[in-house]
């Protein structure tokens, strides 16, 4: 339950929070929901990588959507990705939650230090 919690809690926050603040607050959220509740590692490492994932794959897919795909065909053309928009959604989504995997990773080892 807590999994599940902090998953929803870390893709709330960083969506308000990037409303905001740069793209890294990110980052912020993972940690401060990784902080508060307590879990083991591996689970608030995947609570942050997952929670990110869907939200940025699910923004980069309605974006998309909104502008016919035009931006990130051109996006995707830029970049050595061969045009593929699919493919650029998954990096993008795949940078967010890396990174805030990573901080609440970081957020959960805190934790355990504290206590």
């Amino acid at each position: 339950m807590k999994f599940i919690v902090s998953l929803i809690l870390t893709g709330l926050l960083a969506f308000g929070l990037g409303g905001y603040l740069d793209w890294w607050s990110i980052a912020i959220a993972a940690f401060v929901v990784a902080a508060l509740i307590p879990q083991r590692p591996l689970l608030a490492w995947l609570s942050g990588f997952l929670g990110l994932f869907l939200l940025w794959g699910g923004l980069s897919f309605f974006i998309n959507e909104k502008n016919g795909g035009l931006f990130a065909a051109k996006i995707a053309g830029i970049l050595p990705l061969g045009g593929n928009v699919i493919l650029l959604m998954l990096v993008t989504a795949l940078v967010g939650a890396l990174v805030a995997g990573f901080a609440a990773l970081s957020g959960s080892y805190l934790r355990k230090r504290k206590a």
